[in-house]
């Protein structure tokens, strides 16, 4: 593990798996553009998952919910609100981009480039979300853009 990676305050192994977890993999532990390496992940497993909805909706949720736990204590393993290294959430945010969306090369360039604005620019309530406590404001903001990113798409999708 990098020296960034060992920083903070890891209090056990637990805190080792809590880390791994939010940073997927450790790859929220990019020194350039975490959000952006953390997503990748996220759209590998929307491919995986897209003839199946349901499924892809299934893993959303349920990531989402150990997100926000495990995203809150990051916060005091990292000792800062919504630490970089977090990036569980730009991985929920990515599936509920891809929900539902048939993927091409197209949709899949459009949609990822599409979340990752949404996510950076966090137009309301995405902005307000991010104020909510813990785990919960870091996992729903992106969530929120998610949602923007999918709808957004299938307008263009529809109209273009």
């Amino acid at each position: 593990m990098s020296s960034q990676a060992s920083s903070g305050n890891h209090r056990g192994w637990k805190d080792h798996v809590i880390a791994g977890f939010v940073s997927v993999l450790f790859l929220g532990y990019s020194p350039i553009a975490s959000g952006t390496v953390g997503s990748i992940p996220g759209l590998v497993a929307a491919l995986w998952l897209a003839d199946n909805p349901i499924s892809l909706l299934f893993v959303a949720a349920v990531v989402f919910v150990l997100g926000v736990a495990a995203s809150s204590r990051a916060e005091i393993i990292f000792g800062r609100k919504d630490p970089s290294q977090v990036t569980i959430d730009e991985f929920v945010g990515m599936l509920i981009a891809f929900l539902g969306i048939t993927i091409t090369w197209r949709s899949a360039v459009a949609v990822f480039l599409l979340y990752r604005i949404f996510d950076i620019i966090k137009p309301a309530p995405a902005r307000q979300c991010e104020r909510l406590k813990g785990g919960l404001g870091i996992m729903t903001d992106d969530l929120v853009a998610g949602i923007y990113a999918n709808l957004v798409f299938r307008l263009f999708d529809h109209f273009l």
